[in-house]
C-alpha cells in the first residue's frame, strides 16, 4: 500500500505545460506552439521553452488531451459480436482481423476491439470509443448498437450485415452461395439436414422443421437458409420435413454434437446429406461420422462455408470467400484509403466429402 501511495505521489508531481510556461518566463500559449507549430514561434521562445522542458523533465503534451481537442485518434475499433476470445479461437474471425491488421498497417493507424453482446454499456461503450471509425462483425437486424454508431458521425462498415442507413456493407450473396454449395451436396440425396449458425443473441440450441428463415435474427444464418431452403424446393425435396440444427456458437464440438443427434437414428429417418453454414461445424459433422461408422460420402454427404485450411485437408466441399480481403476492405474504406466496398468473390470448391 505504501508504494502504491508513493507511486502516485510521483504521478500527481509530474510537470505541466503552465509550470514550463513560468519557469521560462513565456505564456501557455507559447509552450504550446513550441511543441506543436515551432514555426509559430521565435528560435529565442523555443531556446527558452525546450531549457525549461529539460530541465523540469517535462515530456510534452498530453497526447490524449490533443486527440480529444482535435478529434482524431489514428485508431479504428472493430466491434465483435462474439465473445473476444472467438476472434482469436476461430481461424475465420482471425483471417478477418488480420486483414483489418494490414489496413492499419498501411495508414499507421492503431486497433481497438470492442465487445457487442447485448449486454449493458455496449452502447455506450461505442459511443465513449477513442476512435476514427468503426468495422463491425456481423449481428442481428435489430441491434442498437448500429444506431449507436451512426450517431457518432464516424466512418463504420459491417462485414455479413445486416444492412443499415449510414454504414458500409461488405460480404458475399450468401443466398447464391447457400444455393450453389447445396446444389452440390443435395446430389443424389433425398433426406436432407441443416447445422445452422446461431439464430438470434438468445443462442438455443435447438432441431426445427418446417423452418422459415425469416425467423432468423442473424443475417448469415437467414440468407444461407434462405440459400438452402431454395436448392432443396428447387430439388423437388420438400422443405417443412428437413430437420435444422441449430448450435449455440461456431465451434467443431458444436457441430459434431449436433451431427451425432441428428444422424444417431434409424436408417429411414438419417440424413443422406448435412447442409453445414460453417467449415467448423462440418468438421464437426465428420468427426461424427466417423464416430458412428458411416460411410462419407455414401451413407452421409457434407458441405461447408469458408474454405479454411483444416476443411481442405479434410476434403471437405465447401464455399471458398476472403474473410481476409474483406477484412481489409472494410478497414481501408473506414480508414479513407479506399472510396468503396469492394464486391466479394466467391466460389464451390468440389471435393471427396460429396458425392
Amino acid at each position: 500500500m505504501l508504494m502504491l501511495m508513493a507511486i502516485r505521489a510521483q504521478r500527481s508531481s509530474r510537470p505541466t505545460m503552465a509550470d514550463v510556461a513560468k519557469a521560462a518566463g513565456v505564456s501557455v500559449m507559447s509552450v504550446s506552439y513550441t511543441f506543436a507549430q515551432p514555426e509559430r514561434v521565435s528560435e529565442s521562445t523555443r531556446a527558452k521553452v525546450f531549457a525549461a522542458a529539460e530541465e523540469l523533465e517535462y515530456a510534452g503534451p498530453n497526447r490524449a488531451a490533443q486527440s480529444l481537442r482535435s478529434g482524431k485518434f489514428n485508431n479504428i475499433a472493430v466491434v465483435f459480436s462474439e465473445k473476444l476470445t472467438y476472434a482469436f479461437e476461430d481461424a475465420v474471425a482471425r483471417r478477418f482481423l488480420s486483414g483489418v491488421a494490414e489496413a492499419c498497417l498501411d495508414a499507421n493507424a492503431g486497433l481497438m476491439m470492442l465487445p457487442n453482446s447485448g449486454k449493458p454499456g455496449d452502447v455506450d461503450r461505442v459511443r465513449d470509443a477513442a476512435v476514427d471509425g468503426f468495422v463491425v462483425w456481423t449481428t442481428v437486424f435489430d441491434d442498437p448498437i448500429l444506431d449507436a454508431i451512426v450517431g457518432t458521425g464516424k466512418p463504420a462498415c459491417i462485414q455479413g450485415g445486416p444492412l443499415h442507413e449510414g454504414v458500409d456493407l461488405v460480404g458475399m450473396d450468401d443466398v447464391a452461395g447457400a444455393v450453389a454449395i447445396a446444389a452440390v451436396g443435395l446430389s443424389g440425396a433425398q433426406r436432407p439436414a441443416v447445422i445452422s449458425l446461431p439464430w438470434d443473441r438468445e443462442r438455443r440450441s435447438e432441431i426445427r422443421m418446417d423452418v422459415d428463415p425469416g425467423e432468423a435474427f442473424f443475417p448469415v444464418s437467414r440468407h444461407r437458409l434462405e440459400g438452402y431452403e431454395r436448392a432443396v424446393r428447387d430439388a423437388g425435396l420438400d422443405w417443412p420435413s428437413v430437420r435444422v440444427g441449430v448450435v449455440t456458437v461456431n465451434e467443431r464440438s458444436e457441430g459434431a454434437r449436433m451431427a451425432r443427434s441428428l444422424l444417431d437414428v434409424p436408417e429411414s429417418r438419417r440424413p443422406d446429406v448435412i447442409l453445414a453454414m460453417s467449415d467448423e461445424l462440418a468438421l464437426g459433422v465428420l468427426d461424427a461420422i466417423r464416430e458412428l461408422g458411416l460411410a462419407l460420402p455414401d451413407d452421409v454427404a457434407v458441405v461447408g462455408w469458408d474454405d479454411t485450411t483444416a476443411a481442405s485437408d479434410a476434403g471437405l466441399t465447401t464455399v471458398r470467400q476472403s474473410l481476409f480481403d474483406q477484412g481489409r476492405n472494410a478497414a481501408r474504406v473506414v480508414l479513407g484509403l479506399d472510396d468503396a466496398v469492394e464486391p466479394v468473390e466467391w466460389s464451390v470448391r468440389r471435393r471427396t466429402s460429396t458425392r
